[in-house]
């Protein structure tokens, strides 16, 4: 008889599902009112007492239902506007909502907006006390906790420098140094992270590892698809008020790309398409062997080319292109564009053809892999074409694994007395 070994994802899965609730959101509604008068003194109200108040509704929140379990990390994305981080912050206390409830089960740290709780008239030493003792700690454990906040934030020369007298930057540092230090069982963490240097962020994105592992509830609201598909076990698109879906975060990822730069439907079929393809457009997409071959197999370990053909049809200067494979079971093993490698593009020119190849070693597990192209103007944020999925290879060895990559490797065993 085979026994099954259950995978580290199938069984943190199995775990979820019989976790008791972290957070529940009972069918909440948040409506702010925004009055066409504004009185910006108090004389102009004094000189206009009987002027009628008129305003119009906007509905933040419109029947949210969710429940979070315990040792989750629940990942909210949504366009600007849509009533993210509105329900963090009923989430936090901040805001109460009309109707509906919220409840959390345990202590709550929330790290939902810059500078929020801090007094920018006092050191970092004594909002860091301050903050951990609003967050439930006593005076004392509060203090012991400053040392590892500001060692985590890398601000020791600032200690007693004004929080005012602090970037941006530092500020997310601190805060975020603070958010995590205080032992909090569910961890609110709104976009401000984009604020930081890349290394700060790279340093956080380490510590959700860490936090997922002692098994702490995060609730992550983010722009960044890869972050939800890379950290997230569910994740909820959000969009004015309305809860769209909830599930798997790659098929949330999917659905807000195609929220924001809508799906290609050709020839009556969807395809997985996004951007307007104004300025150019992906036309094909394939991988090759090391004789430069168009392939849909190779042996593991054997030189394999990704490639993609971009016709331009506006004038882009450097756009940037970018790769991303994912294995049969929709997990992403690799992701790089040109501005990561920090190769130059060039300008690219109306009806010039533009070929991208990168080479790997073929280390991924055997299965089936798809390709997924895009490009984007400079910084990436300006999505021009992505097609999902448009190239598949399958990698075929003697031996499977389990893992995503089967890297060459040797062992070295050394006894002991």
């Amino acid at each position: 008889m085979t026994a099954l070994v259950q995978s580290p994802a199938d069984a943190r899965a199995a775990r979820l599902d019989t976790a008791p609730p972290a957070v529940v959101v009972d069918h909440v509604f948040k409506t702010f009112r925004l009055p066409h008068v504004q009185y910006s003194t108090l004389k102009e109200r004094l000189l206009h007492p009987l002027r009628s108040t008129t305003y119009d509704e906007l509905k933040a929140l419109k029947d949210v239902d969710l429940t979070i379990r315990q040792g989750e990390f629940f990942g909210i994305v949504g366009r600007n506007g849509s009533g993210k981080s509105t329900l963090l912050k009923c989430l936090a206390g901040i805001y109460r909502p009309e109707f509906g409830t919220v409840a959390v089960n345990g202590r709550l740290s929330p790290f939902i907006e810059l500078g929020v709780g801090f007094n920018p008239d006092l050191t970092a030493r004594d909002n860091v006390v301050i903050n951990g003792v609003m967050m439930g700690l006593t005076r004392k454990q509060a203090i012991r906790s400053f040392d590892e906040v500001i060692a985590f934030a890398e601000l020791e020369e600032f200690v007693d420098l004004k929080l005012k007298n602090y970037s941006s930057g530092m500020t997310v540092r601190l805060g975020f140094a603070t958010a995590i230090q205080m032992n909090a069982d569910v961890l609110l963490v709104d976009e401000v992270l984009a604020v930081g240097d890349a290394a700060f962020q790279q340093k956080c994105f380490e510590e959700f590892n860490r936090l997922k592992a002692a098994g702490k509830t995060v609730i992550f609201v983010t722009h960044d698809m890869h972050q939800t598909e890379r950290y997230c076990d569910r994740a909820m698109l959000i969009e004015r008020g309305d809860v769209l879906t909830i599930g798997e975060p790659h098929a949330v990822a999917r659905a807000y790309n195609e929220l924001n730069f809508g799906r290609l439907v050709t020839d009556g079929a969807e395809t997985g398409r996004y951007g307007d393809q104004r300025a150019c457009e992906i036309t094909d997409a394939w991988f090759e062997d090391a004789e430069g071959a168009r392939i849909g197999e190779i042996a593991q370990y054997e030189r394999l080319t990704m490639c993609a053909r971009i016709r331009f049809h506006l004038v882009v200067e450097d756009p940037v292109v970018g790769f991303s494979v994912r294995n049969d079971v929709g997990h992403t093993v690799f992701i790089t564009t040109t501005e990561w490698a920090q190769a130059t593009t060039g300008r690219c020119e109306i009806g010039q053809e533009l070929i991208a190849r990168i080479t790997v070693d073929a280390v991924m597990s055997p299965t089936k892999y798809d390709l997924t192209p895009s490009v984007a103007r400079q910084g990436g944020a300006d999505v021009l074409d992505v097609r999902e999925d448009l190239a598949s290879v399958y990698v075929h060895g003697t031996r499977v694994t389990g893992g995503l990559i089967d890297l060459p490797h040797t062992f070295t065993l050394e006894h002991g007395p």
